[in-house]
C-alpha cells in the first residue's frame, strides 16, 4: 500500500463530514438536554412542524428521521406520553397513522429553538459566508437525495395517505434493487 493512499480527498471529506456531525451533534444534545429533549425528539417535532397541518404518516416519519419504523415508533410512544405529539388515524388508510404535534409539543419546540438556533449560528452557518453556504447546502441535497431518497417522504404526496412510488410503504425506504421494496 502506497504512504499516501489514505491522503485520498475522498476519505478526507467523509471525515471531516463524520467529524463535524459527532461535534455539532455533541453541541445541540447539550442544549435540548436542558429543554428536556432528545435529539431525535427534536428532530421530530421539528420534521412535524415543518409538514403540512403540523403531521406526517409513521411511515414518512421514519423515512425523514432514518429510523426504522419500530424505531420511530418507540420515540412516537415516548412522546406522546410526555404529551408532545399525538397519534390520529389515517382516513383513507385504517393501517395508517399520522404523529402530530401537540400544543405542548409546539411550547416545547418554540423554548428550545432560540438557543439551538444560536448554536446553529456559532458553530456552523456563521462559518461560512453566504455563498459557501449555499454551495454546502446544495451539495449536502444532492447527496442526501442520492443515498436517501425517501428522507423528504411525506412532505409533498400526491395525495394525502399516499407514500411516494419510489418508496416502500412499510418501511419508508427506496425498492432495493430488482424491484423488491424492503428486501
Amino acid at each position: 500500500m502506497e504512504a499516501n493512499t489514505f491522503d485520498d480527498p475522498r476519505i478526507t471529506a467523509v471525515g471531516l463530514l463524520f467529524e463535524v456531525h459527532a461535534g455539532l451533534a455533541a453541541r445541540f444534545a447539550a442544549q435540548l438536554e436542558e429543554h428536556g429533549l432528545s435529539s431525535v425528539e427534536f428532530e421530530v417535532l421539528t420534521r412535524l412542524t415543518r409538514s403540512p397541518a403540523n403531521q406526517l404518516r409513521m411511515t414518512d416519519l421514519a423515512a425523514q428521521t432514518s429510523l426504522s419504523t419500530s424505531g420511530v415508533t418507540r420515540v412516537v410512544d415516548r412522546m406522546e406520553r410526555d404529551g408532545l405529539i399525538t397519534r390520529r388515524a389515517c382516513p383513507s388508510d385504517r393501517r395508517s397513522s399520522y404523529a402530530v404535534v401537540t400544543p405542548a409539543g409546539l411550547r416545547r419546540l418554540d423554548e428550545s429553538l432560540p438557543g439551538h438556533l444560536q448554536l446553529i449560528e456559532d458553530w456552523f452557518t456563521g462559518q461560512l459566508d453566504p455563498a459557501a453556504l449555499a454551495a454546502l447546502l446544495d451539495g449536502l441535497r444532492r447527496v442526501r437525495d442520492a443515498v436517501h431518497p425517501c428522507a423528504t417522504a411525506g412532505s409533498r404526496s400526491a395525495a394525502p395517505g399516499e407514500p411516494p412510488a419510489e418508496c416502500d410503504e412499510k418501511e419508508g425506504r427506496p425498492p432495493a434493487p430488482g424491484g423488491h421494496p424492503g428486501r
